[in-house]
């Protein structure tokens, strides 16, 4: 990418997308494209297919996507793969209409098999079943990741798929019904602490281990990729480290200063037992996350409190 070339960033508005248009413009990108759910509905065909036509980017960043914790994906699986299944199909079929030059699609580590060996490579991918819990939304990013790979190999294009883990960060979502983890501990452990709260009751047994990745890390990573990177097979994307989620409740609690407890509740759902991905790859191609866990968590909970 030369700093004027006009990048359509799709999906501007959310945590990823709102910090990688924060890191093109920090990196001197002058010509970036961004359009609103309001004048542009990704799901929508026509309507994806004419704007692309019209302003022909040079370089597409597939950041837009319905994403929640497991709660939402359990409640709305069908919204979950419509819609998710529908922006992939709609703005990679477009991309390749109008020719453009390069195309990154952003997957999930939830893609992986449930059960997968760890730490996860690129080449586990569809070797197992899904994590019923989120498999609609992992079946709409895996057809996202195929359809890259199947319009280079039919069309000779060059759409890559980058797959990171679970991403915490500025401008994440902390409403409660469409939470991640890292959100949704951060929300519930300050209330706790504001309302004097003994204990916070959490969900499942906190065994389950599960990697993180700052969003800022991942942007930067993201664009080194659209910089480097021009193979057909996705690339993990990840800080190479994982945590107990008991583990990662311990750090926010330490973060927002809370001194109560934790009661488990394992009537409830833990995902899948692990989820550490092989970023081997990425990393012998010279990208490493910088930012740790706990420092990260401290940026994340300071945004959170500037938004109360």
């Amino acid at each position: 990418m030369n700093k004027d070339s006009l990048i359509y960033l799709a999906g501007h508005t959310g945590m990823v997308g709102s910090a990688l248009m924060e890191e093109l413009v920090l990196q001197g990108f002058t010509n970036i494209l961004t359009v609103p759910f309001e004048k542009l509905d990704l799901r929508n065909q026509r309507e994806t297919n004419d704007f692309i036509q019209q302003h022909k980017p040079e370089y597409v960043f597939l950041i837009a996507g319905k994403v929640g914790g497991i709660q939402a994906n359990i409640q709305y699986p069908a919204e979950f793969l419509y819609d998710n299944l529908s922006i992939s199909a709609n703005v990679i079929h477009a991309s390749h209409l109008a020719g453009v030059k390069k195309l990154l699609f952003l997957g999930s580590s939830c893609i992986y098999p449930r059960l997968c060996p760890q730490p996860m490579k690129e080449e586990y991918l569809l070797t197992g079943s899904l994590e019923p819990t989120n498999e609609a939304y992992a079946i709409g990013k895996i057809a996202g990741l195929k359809l890259c790979q199947y319009y280079n190999q039919q069309y000779n294009r060059n759409f890559i798929a980058a797959i990171p883990p679970n991403l915490y960060g500025e401008g994440d979502n902390f409403d409660p019904s469409g939470s991640h983890v890292v959100s949704a501990l951060i929300r519930k452990i300050h209330a706790a602490k504001i309302q004097n709260m003994p204990q916070v009751e959490m969900w499942g047994t906190g065994k389950a281990r599960r990697e993180f990745l700052y969003v800022k890390d991942l942007v930067k990573g993201l664009v080194f990729l659209m910089q480097h990177y021009n193979q057909n097979q996705a690339i993990n994307i990840g800080s190479g480290n994982d945590v107990s989620i008991l583990e990662l409740a311990e750090i926010v609690k330490k973060v927002v200063r809370f001194s109560g407890t934790f009661q488990w509740d394992a009537s409830k759902p833990d995902g899948m037992p692990q989820k550490l991905m092989d970023s081997g790859l990425i990393h012998k191609l010279g990208w490493h996350a910088k930012t740790t866990l706990e420092s990260g968590l401290e940026n994340t909970y300071n945004w959170y409190l500037s938004k109360l």
